[in-house]
């Protein structure tokens, strides 16, 4: 579910907790943080930023960039690290997908797409080949367990809480000097 139907359900009552990609904003709502996450590029070797050890912003162009469709809030922080409003024009007919989809055109030959960090230990060795880290800094989100102000159950919350920082690493519980929150 995208960030706004959920902040939406969450407002109504329709569900009591959620877990998104930012502080919410909305004075109703409070959140608390779970973690922080990098992004990575996912690049295909036939891609000329292969060859780069760190991706840098001015490397990418938009002109082979697989990215998820608007309302995605993966998308819309990567779209403002990178200053990149003019591929919402180029990119129209890929931004339908998935970020799996997105990785399979890679694997395949095909551009690049950018992925998150607990992502990455998922991946096989050849898939980890693909990998490019940011330079500093280092784009990241803030993952955030949001509830209404007057949700009751603080017992329930705390145990997930824990239990989400539990499978995490250590470092990604706090944001680290050489990362930004996008």
């Amino acid at each position: 579910m995208q960030t706004n139907p959920t902040i939406q359900a969450l407002l109504k009552g329709e569900i009591d907790a959620a877990i998104i990609a930012s502080h919410p904003v909305e004075s109703q709502l409070q959140g608390d943080t779970l973690y922080y996450e990098q992004f990575f590029g996912y690049v295909s070797p036939k891609e000329s930023i292969f060859k780069n050890e760190l991706i840098r912003t001015s490397d990418i162009n938009g002109e082979r960039l697989w990215l998820l469709d608007e309302g995605h809030c993966f998308r819309d922080q990567l779209m403002r690290f990178c200053q990149m409003e003019k591929v919402k024009v180029r990119q129209s007919a890929y931004r339908l997908g998935s970020m799996e989809t997105f990785m399979r055109m890679v694997e395949s030959g095909n551009g690049i797409t950018f992925i998150p960090e607990l992502a990455v230990d998922q991946l096989g060795q050849e898939q980890r080949m693909l990998v490019r880290p940011f330079a500093i800094p280092k784009p990241a989100r803030e993952i955030v367990l949001v509830t209404r102000k007057d949700f009751v159950r603080h017992t329930i919350s705390e145990i997930l809480i824990q239990s989400v920082r539990k499978s995490v690493p250590k470092e990604m519980h706090s944001l680290q000097p050489y990362e930004k929150v996008v």
